[in-house]
């Protein structure tokens, strides 16, 4: 089982390409921007042999979503992700022009919803999608047990905690996501986030100053 980390476009965002020894993999969170990050991102695919099958999405803010039309063109796949987080596929422009980035392609319109406890599977491996509302309304943490790490999007972050001041974000519900579906998970859990350095559930609750 294998993880590779790409950070991409102008919001140093993680991007993560994840396989097992089946090569079937999956993307968490497409955000390559720049033609040159979408480039990195297809010879990595190439060079590795490996074979995307799925592309999913923690949550839908524009900077965790901005590769997904390129993925779709490239390799025919669309994007899953939680049904509440559809209206940021909507105000997607207007987010950009609100952050000063220049993004003027179509956005790509979603596969299908996750849902919660949903077994995603690919290969041999299997994700479980744990609702973690807060940052947005239909953000997912993929929990992958047989790694023992946990994708969580910008829910929680290696010392901090995700913002809420967003549309439609939420503190009391991001404290109550976080405490009651990821601080549950065992405390040696790797806690991949969608920007910064990785982290360990042991970690957050000991030091974390929000928890």
């Amino acid at each position: 089982m294998y993880i590779k980390i790409f950070t991409f476009n102008p919001l140093q965002e993680n991007t993560f390409l994840i396989w097992d020894d089946t090569k079937e993999a999956v993307v968490i969170d497409a955000g390559m921007f720049f033609e040159e990050e979408k480039q990195y991102f297809s010879q990595f695919i190439e060079i590795n042999e490996l074979k995307l099958v799925r592309v999913l999405n923690t949550h839908l803010h524009l900077d965790h979503q901005f590769g997904n039309k390129y993925l779709f063109d490239t390799y025919g796949i669309a994007p899953e992700a939680g049904k509440d987080d559809q209206f940021l596929l909507d105000t997607a422009h207007r987010s950009a022009a609100n952050w000063g980035l220049p993004y003027f392609e179509p956005i790509q319109e979603l596969k299908s919803y996750i849902t919660d406890n949903q077994e995603i599977i690919f290969g041999n491996s299997t994700l479980v999608a744990l609702h973690t509302p807060g940052h947005s309304p239909g953000s997912y943490s993929l929990y992958w047990k047989e790694k023992n790490v946990v994708f969580v999007g910008d829910v929680l972050f290696k010392g901090s905690i995700g913002r809420t001041d967003l549309e439609k974000g939420d503190y009391a519900t991001l404290i109550r996501s976080i405490e009651n579906r990821l601080l549950t998970l065992p405390d040696d859990t790797v806690v991949y986030s969608g920007h910064g350095p990785a982290t360990t559930i042991a970690e957050e609750k000991q030091y974390n100053p929000f928890l």
